[in-house]
């Protein structure tokens, strides 16, 4: 399934621009980054399960805010992108 993950980090101190580099590394790992403070993510329940729990452990809940957009399986027709970056397959061939 596809899950579209935004986030807004307090990055007014220290603990919060540390926040917000664990974070984006999180999402990093699970999927690509598509905008700043947002990614979208091609897993299984299991890894959004070890996802999510990961995200919500390291967020300050009374300064941050995360969302989670869960597209699913027939995400095809639900995403469609028009501008400057470049959109990418997350179900294609990925070279390293």
């Amino acid at each position: 399934m596809l899950v579209l993950i935004t986030y807004d980090v307090n990055t007014t101190t220290a603990l919060g621009r540390r926040r917000l580099r664990k974070v984006a590394q999180v999402c990093e790992n699970f999927g690509q980054r598509v905008q700043c403070s947002v990614f979208e993510c091609l897993v299984d329940p299991e890894q959004f399960a070890e996802l999510k729990h990961k995200l919500v452990q390291l967020i300050d809940k009374d300064r941050d805010s995360l969302r989670f957009y869960l597209l699913g399986a027939k995400w095809r027709g639900r995403v469609e992108h028009i501008g400057a970056k470049q959109s990418y397959d997350p179900e294609g061939f990925l070279m390293i």
